[in-house]
């Protein structure tokens, strides 16, 4: 069996997909707040609770994520030096955004209460 190195295609994906999504979401975003702006925080709070909300908000900050996450580890691997600082960085930063996900998680939960 012939092993493959890996290349960066899943990574250049990643990067392009969650890129597409969130300028999408921020587009459909401004164009519903700006036609049908909420004018109170319980009107901007009962359209976040929305099930279609949620779940694109949610979509959107896992995006942000997956994209900041293969951006740092990227910029980390290719130009930290020495190498043996590279997997503590690589740890600090996953801890740090799995930590912004259950942030934002326990957000969104809390909007839908």
């Amino acid at each position: 069996m012939v092993r493959r190195s890996p290349s960066g295609w899943l990574a250049w994906i990643v990067q392009r997909a969650s890129a597409a999504y969130m300028l999408a979401f921020l587009a459909a975003g401004l164009l519903w707040f700006t036609v049908d702006p909420p004018g109170t925080y319980p009107a901007w709070r009962a359209r976040m609770a929305g099930a279609g909300a949620g779940i694109a908000t949610a979509a959107f900050f896992a995006a942000l994520l997956a994209h900041a996450w293969v951006g740092l580890r990227d910029v980390v691997l290719d130009y930290m030096r020495p190498r043996s600082l590279c997997a503590p960085v690589l740890v600090g930063l996953g801890l740090g955004l799995a930590a912004v996900a259950a942030w934002v998680l326990r957000i969104l939960v809390t909007v839908r209460a």
